[in-house]
């Protein structure tokens, strides 16, 4: 995501912060073997007895059993939170497990959300967990936040992201934001109408809006260490736990950024945006909450489908036409992973340069041939088509969903990732 500092919305911190009261109304009473069970948290005078039994009390909604959810439903579920909701559309894939630690290779192919309920019976019995195999969307978002407490959102695209903030922010539940990308990570708190004197925050007021699509890489496109996930996913819990008990001081209005690689950590002051317009309705059209961002001009880029390259790669298309080249503009890892061969490898941020060097790799592969770009899901390769086109190369086209159509509908022998 784009760097706190470039953010109008931060500064130095305020000597006036300090903690919230208690989020959550206790239960009566801890049972024996809760008692046993919670025996530490009892003996920490922030918690003790009464934080517990708020604890007990607590309903927590966490949007991905992911990289960030995986560590977040653990360590919630073994703090005794009574009630847990946990949303995801997708199944457990064999590149998951190295960070997502809540799930074992016996569960790959089923789905994220049932893995991590049978992982989570076994730790903590008398947690309720309630699972949501659907992806979120405007339509049934707010209904399903309704009756909970507190929202961690460990979601890997934009568009939940600030669909999940922005239904908190109409609902008035704080909201437990992170992002993580490669060795770094941002964490924060979120809440439109917190007590006062505390400030209401929220993920539009650090970030007005979703940066271009294309312009972030994804973990699966720019990798991430599995170690990180669990460090920003045990600290998202925590601001969980401190938010229901009335502990410390949460990051309400405060965004922690790190670097594992070089282990340094600092934070910044997220202050109100007095020209934002409050959020107060989601869009009917459910169309507009995408994993990507619509943008007018690469949604015209000429695309060619896989089973369609498939022909033409093989003479079936026409007798006369010239096979086409292929181009990949992924990184390097990317490419290590699984490639479509034949292809000549020009990564995306070196395409401009090259397209104006006649002598470059492109200008030479496109004297063999109309030129097909690929990338892992057709995003980049649509940029790299634009880019292209507006140099001049003509006939350029981007394959239809990446590799990972490719791999789907020819090749399913290619790992994916």
């Amino acid at each position: 995501m784009t760097g706190a500092d470039a953010s109008p919305g931060t500064g130095t911190r305020p000597d006036k912060d300090a903690g919230l009261p208690p989020l959550v109304e206790p239960v009566a009473t801890l049972t024996a073997d809760e008692r046993a069970l919670y025996s530490r948290h009892l003996l920490l005078g922030a918690i003790g007895d009464e934080g517990q039994r708020r604890l007990r009390g607590a309903s927590v909604f966490v949007v991905g059993a992911g990289g960030l959810g995986a560590p977040v439903l653990l360590y919630l579920a073994a703090a005794g939170v009574g009630r847990i909701t946990v949303v995801d559309d997708d199944d457990v894939d064999l590149g998951n497990l190295h960070r997502q630690v809540i799930h074992s290779v016996s569960s790959v192919g089923t789905p994220k959300v049932d893995s991590a309920r049978e992982r989570l019976a076994g730790l903590a019995p008398g947690v309720r967990v309630d699972t949501v195999h659907a992806r979120l969307d405007a339509l049934n978002i707010l209904e399903l936040l309704d009756g909970h407490h507190l929202v961690v959102d460990g979601s890997d695209n934009f568009a939940t992201r600030y669909l999940v903030s922005d239904a908190c922010e109409i609902a008035g539940i704080p909201l437990i934001w992170g992002t993580i990308d490669r060795f770094r990570a941002q964490l924060a708190v979120f809440w439109s109408r917190p007590p006062a004197p505390a400030e209401p925050v929220t993920l539009r007021d650090l970030y007005p809006s979703a940066p271009p699509p294309g312009s972030v890489p994804s973990c699966a496109e720019a990798g991430v260490v599995g170690a990180l996930c669990g460090t920003v996913g045990s600290m998202m819990a925590m601001e969980a736990v401190k938010l229901i008990t009335g502990a410390g001081s949460p990051l309400l209005g405060r965004l922690v950024l790190l670097d594992l690689l070089e282990s340094t950590n600092r934070t910044v002051t997220i202050r109100p945006d007095p020209a934002r317009e409050p959020v107060t309705e989601l869009p009917g059209d459910t169309s507009e909450v995408s994993c990507e961002v619509p943008d007018p001009e690469l949604a015209a880029v000429p695309t060619v489908t896989a089973t369609e390259l498939d022909a033409e790669l093989a003479g079936e298309a026409s007798a006369d036409a010239l096979t086409p080249v292929l181009v990949d503009v992924r990184g390097a890892g990317e490419r290590a992973i699984a490639t479509i061969d034949p292809s000549v490898w020009v990564p995306l941020d070196t395409v401009a340069e090259d397209a104006a060097d006649p002598t470059g790799v492109l200008g030479r592969a496109a004297e063999q041939g109309p030129l097909v770009v690929y990338c892992k899901a057709g995003a980049r390769s649509a940029r790299a088509v634009a880019t292209l086109t507006a140099a001049g190369f003509e006939g350029v086209r981007s394959l239809e969903g990446g590799i990972e159509a490719w791999t789907r509908d020819v090749d399913p022998s290619l790992p994916g990732y």
